[in-house]
């Protein structure tokens, strides 16, 4: 969080704290790598909001492209300790997949700038995920998780669809990120609030729904 603008900048805290100045950097940083993507953010900025200096920021990230790099882990990273606390060991595998749907519903919309960063890393074809070797993906515990419940179901006999668990998390995250990345397009082109409270509870059974109805129905 940073600093109150209000408040009198306390450098000898920030000398006796260098984690923390970490952290508040890392998080403003976030916002408006967010806001503005990479091109449009400025260290100059972030440096005014955490009261810090360009210079500090350098010298505890390197550079703009690193500290970018940091807060795109960072965001992934929070998203992996997310999925970490859902718990499908006894349930069915109809009912896992629909938890992990709504987890998926559940993390997307209580972590709008993971969806915006993603959005701009995707306008710039991966370039920094890809230049720093790329992000851990495989080892994702939603992944592990869905397709645990894929081979439970086909095993059972009640999934129907050969689905690529990579292809099942496209499908979710689709749904999922759509509903926050374009909301305010969607909203300007059709009147039609898709983040509002009262269709919240619709919308997460819709992609529970989605989901489970095309695996277990099947093929033509």
């Amino acid at each position: 969080m940073a600093v109150d603008e209000g408040k009198p900048v306390d450098h000898e805290r920030r000398q006796r704290d260098p984690a923390r100045t970490k952290i508040e950097i890392l998080e403003v940083a976030t916002q408006e790598f967010a806001d503005r993507g990479f091109a449009g953010a400025r260290v100059d900025e972030i440096a005014a909001r955490t009261r810090t200096t360009k210079r500090m920021i350098y010298y505890y990230f390197g550079s703009k492209e690193l500290l970018y790099i940091a807060a795109l882990e960072k965001a992934y990273e929070t998203i992996r300790i997310t999925e970490q606390s859902v718990d499908i060991v006894n349930l069915d595998p109809v009912a896992a997949v629909r938890k992990l749907a709504e987890l998926t519903f559940d993390r997307h919309e209580a972590n709008p700038n993971f969806s915006r960063l993603v959005s701009h890393e995707n306008t710039q074809r991966a370039k920094f995920i890809n230049a720093d070797g790329g992000f851990p993906g495989l080892d994702r515990p939603v992944i592990k998780m869905l397709q645990n419940a894929l081979v439970q179901g086909r095993l059972d006999g009640v999934f129907r669809r050969d689905i690529d668990v990579f292809d099942l998390h496209m499908l979710i995250s689709s749904f999922c990120f759509f509903r926050v990345n374009n909301q305010y397009t969607f909203a300007a082109n059709f009147n039609r609030n898709l983040v509002e409270s009262s269709r919240r509870a619709m919308y997460r059974e819709m992609i529970g729904d989605l989901v489970v109805q095309y695996l277990i129905s099947a093929p033509e």
